[in-house]
């Protein structure tokens, strides 16, 4: 075979690595080996059966630069995967899938638990890769509510077929449950926690849900000069406390049990009409009586006092809308009511 390129820099990067694991013999390299993805074994060992002779000299240049490297770095590089990789020669599977779980993933004890917090969205282009009889055991397992959403994102037909599986399944036996958990622990949570799907016009817009109003409006008027589109984006995207007015009594009831009592007096001194006789509407007679008397003997305040209570007020119903608790109207199709 014909020796590999004199030229030492037009090596690629796998050459390099593939030359490093030839040179430094078997046992060494089977560790290294051991502690790769079944991806990176193949595209390494491709690498290496391809490179025919490699001069003596070659090697040399590869195991100096290797040592300058490693010595001028000034420290390490930390990931999720060569902290994974650490942790399986230290413990057992098992417990590295929690450890890492409860690092990264969705919140729940199980996997079917996790998968009921993962976005309909993402987990429906996630599913609509797999066979129907896969997605079918996943759907059986998950909360119907969201079983319901994740279906009517599929494609219809596609949709269907998983329907008939789901008719058609007896009970699934426990070996095909712990290969479908371990599909979805290695391909697709390890994906999901590891990569960023938010939308960057969302994380904005929670970014300018907390600034006061004055900063609010500044920032906001000068994107509308130079990114209309992003700017309406944006707004679309806001909940601000005049939205509550959008929110059902249940929602609002559970508002007043988990506000606390002044605060939720200082944020109607200035709200809207409608706003406020939303909230007074969703409160005893007594307890609206105390509110308004209270809101009289307080006197005037600082706006920016009243804007802070509003902006912590709309975070709690935030959090409430982000655990289910109560559904926040985003103004679509979706949101009519029908008689």
């Amino acid at each position: 075979m014909a020796p590999v390129q004199e030229d030492f820099r037009s090596l690629t990067g796998i050459q390099k690595a593939a030359i490093f694991m030839l040179a430094i013999g078997q046992e060494n390299s089977s560790k290294l080996f051991g502690r790769m993805e079944d991806e990176e074994i193949r595209d390494l060992s491709k690498a290496m059966s391809s490179l025919g002779s490699v001069t003596s000299t070659i090697i040399e240049r590869l195991f100096i630069e290797f040592a300058d490297q490693l010595t001028s770095s000034g420290g390490l590089v930390g990931s999720y995967s060569s902290t994974e990789r650490l942790l399986m020669g230290a413990l057992p599977p098992d417990r590295v899938a929690q450890i890492l779980e409860e690092m990264n993933g969705p919140a729940g004890r199980t996997m079917w638990e996790k998968l009921g917090n993962v976005n309909e969205v993402v987990l429906a282009n996630y599913l609509k890769n797999e066979y129907p009889q896969t997605v079918a055991v996943v759907l059986s397992k998950i909360a119907p509510d969201h079983a319901s959403r994740v279906l009517a994102i599929l494609p219809e037909n596609f949709s269907l077929e998983c329907i008939m599986r789901m008719l058609r399944m007896e009970a699934v036996q426990k070996d095909v449950l712990d290969n479908v958990e371990r599909t979805l622990r290695s391909e697709f949570m390890t994906t999901l926690n590891s990569s960023d799907r938010r939308d960057s016009h969302e994380a904005m817009a929670d970014i300018f849900n907390n600034l006061d109003r004055n900063t609010e409006t500044r920032f906001m008027t000068a994107l509308e000069e130079r990114n209309r589109e992003s700017a309406d984006r944006i707004k679309g995207l806001m909940f601000t406390f005049d939205d509550l007015a959008k929110l059902d009594g249940g929602a609002i009831q559970l508002l007043l049990r988990k506000v606390e009592k002044d605060q939720l007096g200082l944020s109607l001194k200035g709200a809207s009409d409608d706003v406020r006789d939303l909230f007074f509407a969703n409160m005893s007679e007594r307890a609206g009586k105390m509110m308004k008397e209270d809101m009289e003997a307080s006197g005037p305040v600082r706006l920016k006092n009243v804007e802070d209570a509003q902006s912590a007020i709309v975070q709690v119903a935030k959090a409430l809308a982000d655990t289910g608790e109560i559904v926040i109207p985003t103004g679509g199709d979706e949101d009519e009511m029908v008689f």
